[in-house]
């Protein structure tokens, strides 16, 4: 095909100058080559795999450049790392989603969080990482392997935010950013933690999420809990030990009598908004609330980053805490 393609040039160039006779023929070479070069280059980059042992000892083969990743729930670690999925993790058909990484995912098209195998795969992924063994279960891990190769980061329901974030960079072969994200996010804290103590002193708070009139509490060492009490240093009410001892998820609910004994200095409440939950506020017990009475209620809109956790999720979280205690 080149030799015949040459030749063709060399006839159609025989009656011109010597000069464009030679600039004709090599331009085309050279052009058809680099063509050629580029072609090739993409082909072996986009067959190009590494490989990767996951949580739960599986030996996973992952394209070295991924165009199209699912990392449902673990949006926030993909951010960033400057890395754009191609779905994002959605409840009640896409209703809800994480508004706070909406700035960078507005675009993203929705998948719905249990991660169903035809909408999966209607997405052609060429990666997918799964945030539990728990979404794996049975012969998951098979089922979605065969639509791509599948990573699970971690054994546990909630697996420490700071191993999630290097372990999505080992994939990505992007350790050494992770690790630079860590550090950022750990001298912004030693920073905050400075102000809070400079302007509060020792000071205690809680974290309450209202929605649907119910109240919920969140544990001490998970979400913005994690963030408030080993982050930044914020003593943890007897209430909130006595709740997070027994602890199964992120947030738990407790009873508006309850909430009356909060020995919490302030109060950060995240409020969805809705009719019955504007009621429950309105009850004249809430305002027996030792917080409440001080007037330090600190309210958060329902599509704040205090329900979630990650390093964008983190550092949202103390920047409003230092705006409500050290500004």
């Amino acid at each position: 095909m080149m030799n015949s393609k040459t030749k063709k040039w060399g006839f159609a160039c025989a009656s011109a100058l010597a000069l464009m006779l030679a600039g004709c023929g090599n331009g085309d070479v050279d052009s058809s080559s680099k063509d050629n070069t580029k072609t090739e280059q993409k082909a072996d980059q986009a067959s190009e795999t590494r490989t990767v042992t996951d949580a739960l000892g599986n030996k996973v083969e992952v394209p070295v450049h991924p165009k199209r990743v699912i990392a449902s729930y673990l949006e926030d670690n993909l951010v960033a790392l400057g890395i754009t999925p191609v779905s994002q993790w959605s409840v009640n058909d896409g209703a809800s989603v994480q508004d706070y990484l909406q700035d960078s995912l507005k675009d993203v098209p929705t998948i719905s969080y249990d991660l169903p195998f035809e909408a999966v795969q209607s997405f052609k992924p060429d990666l997918i990482i799964m945030d539990s063994a728990s979404m794996v279960e049975g012969d998951k891990y098979e089922q979605y392997s065969k639509i791509a190769p599948t990573y699970v980061i971690g054994k546990e329901v909630n697996n420490d935010w700071r191993d999630e974030l290097l372990r999505v960079g080992e994939v990505f072969d992007e350790k050494d950013k992770a690790q630079q994200v860590l550090d950022d996010y750990d001298a912004k804290v030693k920073e905050a933690k400075q102000q809070i103590q400079d302007k509060a002193g020792d000071t205690s708070a809680a974290a309450v999420w209202v929605t649907g009139g119910k109240f919920f509490i969140v544990s001490q060492n998970l979400s913005s809990g994690d963030v408030m009490y080993n982050d930044l240093g914020l003593k943890a009410p007897s209430v909130v030990k006595e709740i997070s001892a027994k602890a199964t998820s992120n947030w738990n609910e407790i009873s508006l009598e309850k909430l009356v004994t909060l020995d919490a200095d302030h109060l950060f409440v995240i409020d969805s908004g809705d009719d019955a939950s504007e009621k429950a506020l309105s009850k004249k017990l809430w305002v027996t609330i030792p917080a409440v009475k001080a007037g330090n209620v600190h309210k958060l809109p329902a599509d704040s980053s205090w329900l979630y956790t990650g390093a964008i999720a983190n550092t949202q979280i103390v920047d409003d805490v230092v705006d409500a205690l050290a500004k």
